[in-house]
C-alpha cells in the first residue's frame, strides 16, 4: 500500500477501504460484464456523505479516477472499473425516513428499490418506478440512470419522483438540491441535471422521493398472438384508448427461455405474449381490461386470459421480470434498450427480426410496449469468435435501426460504456459540446467515471 492510499485509509472508517484483490474483483464490472474492465487500486465502501467527500477530495488531489457504483445491476457498463482508479460504492448507505403526511421518503442510495417500496407500503403509500430488477437494483443507481420499469407507461420514470437530493461534486463539495416541496421552481433545475447523469457529475448520497397513495389491486390480462406484428398492432390500439398500469411484450424466444426457467406453463407456441394490467379504481379497472381485450381480439389474438386474482397476476408479471436471468441461461447477453415513438413500434420489432436473420444471431425481444421502450437481447457464445463478432455487429445494427426510426439509444438503462459510440449521432455535435462543457465545469479534472457516456 502506497503512502497516498494510506492517507485515504486514515480519512475513512475502519474497513471502508478495501484492497484485497479477491474482493476488488467483484467490483470490476456491473451486470453488463464489460470486457474492458480495469483493475482499480481499491474499493471504497462509503457509509455516509462524509466518506464520499473524503474520497473525492483525496481523488481530486491525486487525480485518481473514481467510478461510482450502486448495487452493480446496471446493464450498460456504467459502473465498469478503470485501471488505477477507485470504485466508490454506496451499498452500505441504507437509511430511510418516510413522512406519510408530506408523502415523501428521504433515502440513502444503497437501499434497494424493493426495500423502498416495502417501507413506504407500511404507510399505505407507493413508490412507482419499478425496474425489472427491482429486487436487486439500488435506489441510487436508479437515480443515476433515470431508471424506468414496467409501470412507466402510466406512472413515469425515476426523475418524475425525485424531489431533491444531496450530491457530492468531484472536489468533495456536498450540495443540497430541492427538497420535500411538491412544487418548487426556484433557480435552475439542477436536481433534474443530476438524475440520469450516470456518475459523471457527482455522487448522490441522499434522495428525497415523491410518493403516491397505494393503488387498488390490479386486474391482469395475458394475450397470446401468432405473430409479433399483430401484438405490436394491438399495443397501438390499446394505447390510443387508455394508459394501462402495465403493457409488456415478450417474443417467442423470451417466452420459451422464461418457461424453461420458471416452468409456469406459458404457451411455447405463441409468437408473442402481451401482459397488461389496470389498477384503476372500482369498476374502471374492469372497463379498461375489457377495452384491452377487445383491442387484442380485433388484431387476431389466439388466446386471452383475464384475472383479478393478485397472486395469478403477479405470477405473470414475475415471468416478464424473469426474462433477463432466463436468457442468461442460453449464453452471454448484449442488452439493448432502444425506444421509438409508439407508431413506429411495429417497424422496430420487424427490423430487429431482420437483423437477427442477417447476422445469424439470436435476438430475444421483451418490451415495455406501452411506451415504445424495447429490450432486444442479443444472445451469443463468448467462446465462439464468429458468434461474438456477429453479436456485436447485430448490437450496433439495432442501435442504428432505432436512430433511423427517430428513436433513442436508451430509454432507461443509460449510455454507460457500451452505447457511447452512438451518442453523438443521437444528440448531435452542439448538444455533445454542451454536455462536455457541463461535465468540465463540474469535474474539471475529469476524475468522475472516465470513459463512460462522453
Amino acid at each position: 500500500m502506497t503512502a497516498d492510499l494510506a492517507t485515504l485509509r486514515d480519512a475513512l472508517p475502519d474497513g471502508a477501504l478495501v484492497t484485497d484483490r479477491d474482493v476488488v474483483a467483484g467490483y470490476r464490472q456491473d451486470w453488463a460484464k464489460d470486457p474492458t474492465a480495469g483493475w482499480p487500486l481499491a474499493v471504497v465502501r462509503a457509509t455516509c456523505t462524509a466518506d464520499v467527500q473524503a474520497t473525492l477530495r483525496w481523488a481530486s488531489e491525486f487525480l485518481v479516477p473514481v467510478v461510482p457504483r450502486g448495487a452493480g445491476s446496471g446493464l450498460s457498463g456504467g459502473a465498469t472499473a478503470v485501471d488505477g482508479g477507485l470504485v466508490l460504492t454506496t451499498e452500505r448507505m441504507r437509511e430511510i425516513a418516510v413522512d406519510p403526511v408530506s408523502r415523501v421518503a428521504v433515502v440513502q442510495p444503497g437501499l434497494l428499490n424493493a426495500e423502498v417500496k416495502r417501507a413506504v407500503a407500511e404507510h399505505g403509500l407507493f413508490y412507482p418506478p419499478d425496474p425489472s430488477s427491482f429486487e436487486l437494483c439500488s435506489i441510487g443507481g436508479n437515480a443515476a440512470t433515470n431508471a424506468g420499469g414496467l409501470c412507466c407507461v402510466k406512472y413515469g420514470v425515476t426523475s418524475d419522483y425525485v424531489l431533491g437530493m444531496q450530491v457530492v461534486l468531484a472536489d468533495g463539495t456536498a450540495l443540497r438540491l430541492g427538497g420535500p416541496r411538491l412544487k418548487d421552481v426556484a433557480g435552475l433545475s439542477l436536481t433534474k441535471l443530476f438524475v440520469g447523469s450516470e456518475g459523471l457529475l457527482g455522487v448522490i448520497t441522499e434522495l428525497t422521493l415523491r410518493l403516491v397513495p397505494a393503488p387498488p389491486p390490479a386486474s391482469t390480462l395475458v394475450a397470446s398472438f401468432a405473430s409479433i406484428d399483430a401484438a405490436a398492432d394491438a399495443v397501438l390500439a390499446i394505447t390510443s384508448r387508455l394508459r394501462p398500469s402495465m403493457l409488456e411484450l415478450m417474443d417467442r424466444t423470451s417466452i420459451n427461455a422464461v418457461e424453461d426457467y420458471t416452468k409456469m406453463g406459458l404457451d411455447r407456441t405463441a409468437e408473442a405474449l402481451l401482459i397488461a394490467r389496470s389498477d384503476a379504481p372500482g369498476a374502471t379497472a374492469a372497463e379498461e381490461i375489457a377495452i384491452i381485450e377487445q383491442a387484442c381480439r380485433d388484431h387476431g389474438v389466439d388466446e386471452v386470459f383475464c384475472t383479478d386474482d393478485q397472486d395469478e397476476g403477479e405470477a405473470f408479471a414475475a415471468a416478464r421480470r424473469a426474462a433477463f436471468p432466463a436468457l442468461q441461461q442460453l449464453g452471454s447477453l448484449l442488452l439493448e434498450d432502444v425506444g421509438v415513438a409508439l407508431p413506429r413500434l411495429p417497424e422496430l420489432v420487424r427490423g430487429i427480426e431482420q437483423i437477427a436473420r442477417k447476422y445469424t444471431t439470436t435476438i430475444a425481444v421483451v418490451a415495455h410496449a406501452g411506451d415504445g421502450n424495447t429490450h432486444p437481447l442479443v444472445v451469443f457464445d463468448p467462446a465462439d469468435a464468429d458468434a461474438t463478432s456477429h453479436a456485436y455487429e447485430a448490437f450496433g445494427a439495432v442501435m442504428d435501426l432505432a436512430l433511423d426510426l427517430g428513436g433513442t439509444i436508451t430509454g432507461e438503462h443509460g449510455v454507460g460504456r457500451l452505447k457511447k459510440d452512438w451518442l453523438p449521432a443521437y444528440l448531435g455535435e452542439d448538444v455533445m459540446a454542451l454536455s462536455r462543457r457541463i461535465k468540465d465545469a463540474l469535474d474539471p479534472a475529469g476524475i468522475l467515471n472516465p470513459g463512460a457516456v462522453l
